[in-house]
């Protein structure tokens, strides 16, 4: 009984789950309805993303996403000592086809990226409550500014993926 029972609970686990999904599941004629507009007002001063690339037939194409390959480690100093490391994975929505391009510049992007983080940490964008939205709209649109130039109008908007901050004890 005693090696039965976690297989039954397991079993009883993905039948619930598969249940579950069976029965959220949209309904595949609704949804082409109206999209809540989730843009911050245009008087906010943020980049606004590029309009969605359209084929010959006027149909909407998937944007590309490009993950950066590595991290970014920004230091951030508090009177001329390290306080704490900030850590972030960025991403970029770039045209459709323009993947590879950007890849490619991936080391200048990197370079470009690194120095605005750098110039956010050291301007304090990082103390406190750092991942306001007014800080984070600040430092997404910087990156988005600094890409547009390194990579061109291929970039249509910066994903910052995963952020995270750690103090150092001193």
């Amino acid at each position: 009984m005693g090696k039965i029972l976690p297989i039954l609970l397991a079993l009883i686990g993905v039948g619930a789950g598969i249940g579950a999904g069976v029965m959220l599941k949209p309904d595949p004629e609704a949804g082409h309805g109206e999209v809540a507009d989730c843009a911050p007002p245009a008087d906010e001063g943020t980049h606004t993303a590029s309009p969605p690339a359209v084929d010959e037939h006027g149909e909407e194409v998937t944007p590309e996403y490009v993950k950066m390959n590595n991290q970014f480690v920004i230091p951030v100093l508090k009177d001329g000592k390290m306080a704490a490391l900030v850590v972030m994975s960025i991403s970029l929505e770039v045209t459709p086809g323009g993947k590879e391009a950007t890849f490619q510049r991936e080391p200048k992007l990197r370079d470009a990226f690194n120095q605005v983080l750098f110039d956010h940490a050291n301007s304090g964008g990082f103390d406190g409550v750092f991942t306001n939205s007014n800080r984070m709209v600040v430092l997404r649109d910087s990156l988005y500014e600094v890409a547009q130039k390194v990579a061109g109008p291929v970039v249509q908007d910066i994903l910052i993926n995963d952020i995270v901050r750690q103090d150092i004890q001193s």
